[in-house]
Order: structure tokens, then C-alpha cells, then sequence
């Protein structure tokens, strides 16, 4: 009785996680015990399951993993590809780097933290770069998102996507003003068997793109950017930044990105830092006020058919996928804030600076508090994420932060809240990390969770919404 793996899985482990089954094709692991990793072990061809050695509770299971399709019935010796065997890697489980590859960029956005045209945190050399590459490779980082700066702009942007690619690494989504977009390169990308999403920016219609990317026809550049990735089978998405200029223009803006082939858009205000602050373009828009935006909005993404994912902030998300749900993504629902980490997404998704940097998000790439944590090339990925200033915050509970907040531990809404996202905290508090994020607090003490809840149950099935927003 022999049994293999079949072709698609992996078996592997993190420190603290050290049993996975991988499907390969989705890069999603299964995290399982010893005694199932035992099991799926000796499926590798080699072995009779059926000799009296084998411990009777560990032939028992056979039948339900064959019954789950994970493994087939194979001839004698029919064994397993080396790669489908066991392998420990030597950090903690990340799933996700979110990659700036380079700082420099070829826009001059009137909003941009990170200086890019003037490449303020520079770009890797290509030596550096591939490094990381293989560092990423060896601590079983599963996927990565590329982005910049602008990555389009670096030479050996395609060398970079073949060695992750010959790694085992997905690549998800390539973050790009467009301007590169070119049909060499989508062809470049579909000859390898890749059709990563590109998510381009997009501002709003009537000139504001133009005017807020600082280059003459922006605009047209990334509309043509989004059609040409529709007619060559790239799903696209994109972000826009919300200031006192284009925030009228929200619902003309998504409809016309709906007419480009985009499938998902993402809003966040612009905030007074950085090249913004520096420009003088006036004061960013007050949160009330987004927030009223973004609620008077809600009833025409409904009428106007859903015409795209949509996530505004922390505010409202919804899909055409699901129609008869929404969620608040800054509401968590939490019973147990000591065993739930600060930021569930970092935990799973981290970021790498210009000048590799190991970060929690890209947002405190452009802040002085970056320089607490830990430099790739320095002291490696490895380490940067098993021990290091990087894992200490990753693995910082919900209680920490409480007890670190009295006003927000004595909160109604202290567990839908947990004093809100670290980066947005530090842009009223830029030297405290575990202070409260007054953008979220703007959100419940605001009573907008009730507003939106009532206002669901005129646009959905009073049955549905209920599911929906729990």
C-alpha cells in the first residue's frame, strides 16, 4: 500500500509554526500537527503503509487524506518530487512582502511622503536586490507585491521578477503610476505565465489626476494603462488620494474606472506630511468631513449597480461579489485582546522600504519612527522576522495597547476598536506607537457604525444586512 503526495503540495514550517501543507498553485498553507505531518510524510512512494511498523492510528488516517485529495495511491518507488519534502524554514510565518524595489519614481506628486523624484531613500543596487530576493526565498515568504517609488523605473525590474518567479514566489500585484505600462511589458509578463494585478493610481477625473501627479496628460497615461491591461487580461485595481480638490468628485471617479476594467478601489485622504506639507497645498480634508463624504456616497455605489470592489478607509467596503454584504474594515470583533496581535495584517503581510528596510506598512516609510527598526542588508530577513524591533511590535497584543491607553480600555467600543491602526496613530502622536488612532475613534465616537448599520437596512434585506455587519 503506497501512497505519494500529489504533485501540487509542499510540506513545510515556520519557527512556532513548524507543520504546513502547502498547495503550491495558491501558495496558502494549511498548518496541521505532528502526527498529520507524520502521515503525509511517509506518502512520499517509498514506503508500504501497509507493514506492521506503521502505527496503526497513522494508517487509519490514510483514507480521509486520499478522500481530501491530498494524496493518490502510487506504483513502489514512484516517489516525490525533493521539493514537496519537509522543510523547516528559519523565521517566523510571513505570507506577504510588500516590496519597494526603488525610491525613485518619474511623477512629482504634489503628496508624496517618501520625496520619490528627489529618491530620498535611494534604491538597492542590483546586487542588494537579489539578496532579498533569495533571503525571501529561504524564509518561506510565499507572495510578493511590487511597488515603489515607481518599480517600472529600475533596469533590471524583469531580472527581479524572474528570480522570484524561479524561487516559488507569486507576484500578486505590481503598484505603478502607468506611465510604464507598456504592451512590451505586459507581454513580457504573460510569455512567463504571470497576470499579477497592476494597481495604478487614480485621482479623479476633470484634471485632478493631472494636476495632483504633476505631469502633463497623467490622466490619459493611466487610462490608456488600465484599458491596455484589459484587452491583454490584466485585472487591475487602483487608489485615490482624497483632498478639498477632488472630493466632490468621488462617484464620477469610480464609474469611470469601472468603465476602464478596474475591479477594486481603495480611498485614504491625504495627509499633511511630506511633500504636501511642503508644498503648501492647504490643510488635508477633516475626517468628519471625509467621513460625511463617504456616507452620503454609500446609496449611489448601490444605484449605480456596484460597479467595482470599493473600500473606503475604514469606513465602508463592499463587493459586487457579495452583494448582499458590507463591512466596516476598522471594526474588529474581538473576545479575546490578549491573544490578538496590534495589527492582524501585518502579522501576515510586511513591508520592505527603498533602502530595505523591514517595516509593518509602507506608511511609516515616511516617518522619523522608521528608523527604530531594522535594516534587511544589515542584520538579515531572517532575523528581522523572528527577533527584532520589527517582530516585537508584530507580536504586541491588544492588551498592551489598552493598558497602555486607559481612556480607550474603558471605551463601549474598545473591542470593535482596539485603539485603531498603529501608522495612522503616529501621524497625531509621532513618537508614540502604541497611542490611539483619533481617525478610528473619529469613527465610532462619531456614531458612524450606527449610521451606516441604519442605513444598510434600506439598501439591503433587513436579514442579510444583520449577517453582514456582524
Amino acid at each position: 500500500m503506497f501512497y505519494k503526495l500529489k504533485e501540487n503540495y509542499l510540506l513545510r514550517g515556520w519557527q512556532k509554526l513548524p507543520y504546513a501543507l502547502v498547495d503550491k498553485r495558491r501558495r496558502q498553507p494549511i498548518f496541521i500537527n505532528a502526527k498529520e505531518m507524520r502521515a503525509l510524510e511517509l506518502c512520499n512512494g517509498q514506503i508500504d503503509l501497509s507493514l506492521p511498523l506503521i502505527p496503526q492510528e497513522i494508517r487509519d488516517m490514510i483514507p480521509q487524506i486520499e478522500k481530501n485529495g491530498i494524496i493518490r495511491a502510487c506504483e513502489p518507488g514512484d516517489a516525490i518530487a525533493p521539493e514537496q519534502e519537509y522543510k523547516l524554514y528559519p523565521a517566523r510565518y510571513i505570507r506577504t512582502a510588500h516590496w519597494s524595489i526603488t525610491g525613485h519614481c518619474n511623477y512629482r506628486c504634489k503628496h508624496c511622503y517618501m520625496s520619490a523624484p528627489d529618491a530620498k531613500y535611494g534604491e538597492l543596487s542590483h546586487e542588494q536586490i537579489m539578496s532579498i530576493v533569495q533571503q525571501l526565498i529561504d524564509c518561506g515568504v510565499m507572495e510578493v507585491s511590487l511597488t515603489g517609488g515607481e518599480p517600472l523605473v529600475r533596469k533590471d525590474f524583469m531580472e527581479i521578477v524572474d528570480a522570484l518567479l524561479a524561487g516559488g514566489i507569486r507576484i500578486t500585484t505590481i503598484y505603478s503610476n502607468g506611465k510604464l505600462v507598456t504592451d512590451k511589458l505586459l507581454d513580457a509578463l504573460a510569455e512567463r505565465g504571470i497576470h499579477p494585478e497592476f494597481n495604478m493610481s487614480y485621482d479623479g477625473v476633470d484634471g485632478w489626476h493631472d494636476w495632483l501627479r504633476g505631469i502633463p496628460n497623467a490622466g490619459k497615461i493611466v487610462e490608456d494603462a488600465f484599458l491596455r491591461c484589459k484587452e491583454k487580461g490584466f485585472p487591475t485595481g487602483a487608489e485615490m488620494c482624497i483632498h478639498n480638490g477632488n472630493k466632490h468628485l468621488l462617484r464620477q471617479t469610480i464609474n469611470r474606472l469601472a468603465e476602464l476594467g478596474c475591479r477594486s478601489l481603495k480611498t485614504n485622504p491625504i495627509s499633511n506630511v511630506g511633500a504636501w506639507k511642503e508644498g503648501g497645498y492647504g490643510k488635508s480634508i477633516s475626517m468628519q468631513e471625509l467621513y460625511q463624504i463617504y456616507f452620503d456616497y454609500i446609496p449611489h455605489y448601490y444605484e449605480d449597480g456596484m460597479p467595482l470592489s470599493l473600500q473606503l478607509g475604514g469606513f465602508f467596503s463592499a463587493s459586487p461579489s457579495r452583494p448582499d454584504r458590507y463591512d466596516i474594515p476598522c471594526m474588529k470583533h474581538c473576545s479575546k485582546p490578549e491573544n490578538t496581535c496590534v495589527c492582524g495584517h501585518a502579522r501576515m503581510v510586511m513591508y520592505i522600504s527603498a533602502e530595505g528596510r523591514a517595516l509593518p506598512c509602507m506608511a511609516l516609510s515616511g516617518m522619523d519612527i522608521q528608523e527604530e527598526f531594522p535594516l534587511i542588508p544589515e542584520i538579515g530577513l531572517a532575523q528581522c522576522i523572528t527577533e527584532s524591533r520589527y517582530m516585537r511590535l508584530i507580536d504586541t497584543r491588544a492588551t498592551e495597547v489598552l493598558a497602555h491607553n486607559p481612556e480607550c480600555a474603558k471605551c463601549k467600543y474598545a473591542l470593535q476598536c482596539l485603539a485603531g491602526c498603529r501608522a495612522s496613530a503616529l501621524e497625531t502622536s509621532p513618537t508614540d506607537i502604541l497611542a490611539p488612532d483619533m481617525a478610528i475613534c473619529g469613527i465610532f465616537k462619531g456614531g458612524w457604525t450606527e449610521k451606516i448599520a441604519e442605513l444598510m437596512k434600506n439598501i439591503l434585506p433587513q436579514e442579510k444586512t444583520e449577517a453582514a455587519s456582524n
